[in-house]
């Protein structure tokens, strides 16, 4: 028993690397457990035109961050002839534009792209200091004053006293009238919550719709009440911040400024793509060293290879079940995992009839070149020739029958069959055709089942976007490969000894 232990302990090792790398990959990288989701990537362009008066030209915009609900993917400008500088160390991140002189009307371009992310967690910029009240007409004053009394014994901390004065804010009220005198609602908000002692500041917002263009920015009040945020829009006095809401500015800047020009206006364009969740992964992921040497970062041809290489372990743990623990015989090893490889390039049905087909041809044409007492690799290589023939002749009937399908026989590896004949043949030859029903047959029930997992898009995912699972059916083998054991078949031959011992007893 004390010999088996570091055999014990490696499979135990090789289990917990393998579901650890798995769960590491799955909470640092979000790769998910099930294949077909996908995430939305947002394209935002922002044009701002102006009228140059022929002087140098100075245009600063604010520009949008990750943020809670969208990491930011990537950014670019179009703006011909002007020197551009992102200022992105700064407290509000910018995009500035200059020029030495520019006449006349004006359009520059900003383009971001962002993910809809439900995991970033970015946090919001730190609450605004709040600054004592200015000092207004004593109507006014009163009129605030009260207000902020009445919404108080309503609410229960900042956010729903916020949430009470907005809702009286789109009131007919006389107080209201007062204070809204010669404000918009956004000046009339921010100056409750001054009175109120409540740190809220203006953001710019930009609601995302599919393939929106010349849509305007929405004003938004944005609350902080300790670790809480709240968002408040200020054109209809709604609380809520939709998931598709993007904040393109939150610092109490303004959104242009402008040096050398008048009459600026920003509109906002745009579309929504729709992506397979590793697609945005790997843009959001790109600098991350665990992405950098994972397989997504191969071209897509060798991924493509690897997909297929990588689910050949899990038909070697569906062989050794069916041969150590079952007790099915089969021809080859491993032959039928290469069966299910090629039946997977393959329709299930024109696979298999078709490798049947080739198979059973090419052992009437094996056992006229036994009477020829040709030397083991003549054999084989005569073998291989009949079979590319058979391959050809039968892909060109099915081609004139208009069975497509029969074509994609190509897709199985010549070699392999032409062993698979020879090995048949020696079979038939020593021990008879019953033998090689067994076998031959037995190649095939593994096949299809290893065939089966092997095409499962649950397994394909998991494979490929969780490699470490390989130590797992490493385990998995080890384990299976000391396994000395009864096999099912066995227990069914011995069944009859097992009745008669039984019946001595009585």
């Amino acid at each position: 028993m004390q010999e088996r232990i570091p055999f014990y302990i490696l499979v135990l090792l090789l289990i917990c690397i393998g579901l650890g790398s798995a769960i590491y990959r799955h909470l640092s990288l979000e790769i998910p457990w099930l294949p077909g989701e996908t995430r939305e990537i947002w394209s935002v362009e922002a044009r701002l035109e102006f009228v140059a008066d022929g002087d140098a030209v100075v245009a600063q915009m604010a520009i949008p961050d990750t943020q809670p609900g969208f990491t930011l993917l990537e950014q670019a400008t179009a703006s011909p002839g002007y020197g551009l500088s992102y200022l992105t160390e700064e407290q509000l991140p910018a995009v500035r534009w200059s020029v030495q002189k520019a006449y006349g009307k004006q359009v520059l371009y900003y383009r971001a792209t962002f993910l809809l992310d439900s995991k970033q967690t970015e946090a919001w910029p730190p609450p605004p200091e709040v600054l004592p009240a200015p000092i207004l007409p004593e109507p006014i004053t009163l009129a605030a004053l009260a207000m902020i009394e009445q919404a108080q014994a309503r609410s229960a901390d900042q956010i729903t006293l916020a949430a009470q004065l907005m809702n009286a804010l789109g009131s007919e009220d006389q107080q209201v009238a007062l204070l809204r005198q010669n404000r918009s609602l956004a000046e009339a908000a921010l100056l409750l919550m001054q009175f109120a002692s409540i740190p809220a500041r203006q953001v710019t917002a930009v609601p995302l719709r599919h393939n929106r263009r010349n849509q305007d920015s929405v004003p938004y009040l944005m609350v902080y009440s300790g670790d809480q945020v709240a968002f408040f829009n200020l054109e209809t006095g709604k609380e809520g911040r939709p998931a598709r809401l993007l904040i393109w500015e939150m610092e109490d800047q303004p959104l242009i400024d402008l040096v050398g020009g008048s009459n600026t206006r920003v509109s906002f364009s745009m579309l929504r793509e729709v992506v397979k969740i590793q697609t945005a992964l790997e843009e959001k992921y790109a600098d991350v060293s665990a992405m950098q040497v994972s397989l997504h970062s191969l071209p897509l041809e060798e991924q493509k290879l690897f997909r297929g290489l990588l689910l050949i372990p899990v038909g070697v743990v569906v062989v050794m079940i069916m041969r150590v623990l079952v007790g099915l015989r089969t021809s080859g090893t491993f032959m039928p995992v290469l069966m299910a490889l090629a039946l997977m390039q393959t329709t299930l049905g024109a696979g298999l009839a078709g490798f049947v087909l080739v198979v059973m041809t090419g052992l009437v044409v094996r056992g006229y070149l036994s009477r020829l007492n040709l030397l083991l690799v003549g054999r084989i290589s005569a073998v291989i020739i009949v079979v590319i023939l058979l391959t050809a002749t039968f892909s060109v009937i099915a081609y004139n029958l208009r069975i497509v399908e029969g074509l994609n026989i190509i897709f199985f590896p010549m070699i392999i069959i032409a062993w698979t004949i020879e090995r048949l043949s020696l079979l038939w030859e020593e021990e008879g055709p019953k033998e090689v029903l067994k076998q031959g047959g037995g190649s095939l029930i593994v096949a299809l089942l290893a065939y089966t997992l092997m095409s499962n898009h649950y397994i394909q995912h998991l494979t490929f976007n969780f490699p470490g699972l390989q130590f797992v059916l490493l385990a998995i083998v080890l384990i299976l490969g000391s396994y000395t054991g009864y096999r099912c078949i066995e227990l069914i031959r011995f069944s009859p000894f097992n009745s008669a011992d039984q019946e001595k007893g009585k």
